[in-house]
């Protein structure tokens, strides 16, 4: 794997290759030289090394930080990540939930197992086949299909990502605002997701997590479309009914959406 240190649109992993942005860059700070060591970390304990592409004042700020990294000292996640500022709104990312979204007929799945479940344990499918899946874009590796993946609350990436499933394409502004149709989200605290048991910490997400997440146990707050309510009503098991909620899509497009919804979960009386 290669590590690519700069000024990109925003960090991502892709084909191979983790493209980290820094929010002032040539500046690099603790918490993001931990999100690289993360990575580096999990890719070596899955069998790929890993070469840092960066300047040298960069190279050698990791370098000196590797001993406290090693000895098992953990730097707290910033209140808000400006690594992406595509969001109109907060300009960054907030990080008090994670989200992770869903397609409504994979929603009520979930809700009839009680769980997320990684694409695995999901599909009951090899993750050599589905590696080899035309939907693998990024072409990740086969142990990434063994977790539950999270955004950042206020991200709208999962519901990007849920049009895209729908029309097996990348979607066009006009379906991300005329057209959007948005998935369900699944909200958790950041600070109590994190205690979870198989939770791992790779460098580009906030956190995923090996094979599955129980809702009862750790979910915060659910969200559907209000479209959606007769798909749902039935089947919301009772323990999680104070915790499911329907919101009115009359947003113009995605980012009203993420923006509506992370602010209802954010101010709601638990």
């Amino acid at each position: 794997m290669l590590i690519k240190i700069g000024e990109f649109d925003c960090t991502e992993c892709w084909d191979g290759v983790f493209y980290k942005k820094l929010a002032n860059y040539p500046y690099i700070t603790e918490w993001e030289i931990q999100t690289i060591l993360d990575f580096e970390n999990y890719e070596q304990r899955n069998g790929r090394e890993c070469t840092i592409e960066a300047t040298d004042s960069i190279v050698r700020a990791i370098d000196n930080y590797r001993s406290i990294y090693e000895a098992g000292e953990r730097v707290a996640v910033p209140k808000k990540i400006t690594e992406c500022v595509a969001c109109p709104r907060y300009k960054g990312c907030m990080t008090d939930f994670v989200c992770h979204t869903a397609p409504i007929e994979n929603a009520v799945k979930i809700f009839e197992c009680g769980a997320l479940q990684s694409p695995t344990k999901w599909r009951g499918v090899p993750a050599s086949v589905l590696k080899t899946e035309s939907r693998n874009a990024a072409n990740d590796p086969e142990d990434y299909f063994d977790y539950v993946m999270f955004a950042w609350g206020n991200c709208q990436a999962g519901d990007r990502l849920v049009m895209e499933r729908k029309l097996k394409r990348f979607p066009t502004e006009e379906y991300l605002s005329t057209y959007f149709t948005p998935g369900v989200r699944f909200f958790f605290r950041y600070d109590e997701i994190v205690k979870h048991p198989n939770a791992t910490f790779e460098g580009v997400l906030p956190l995923k997590i090996k094979e599955e997440v129980k809702l009862s146990d750790w979910v915060d707050t659910i969200i559907i479309p209000s479209a959606e309510r007769a798909v749902f009503k039935a089947i919301i098991p009772y323990d999680l009914e104070s915790r499911t909620f329907y919101l009115d899509n009359d947003c113009t497009d995605i980012w009203g959406w993420s923006e509506k919804v992370y602010e209802f979960v954010k101010s709601r009386k638990h």
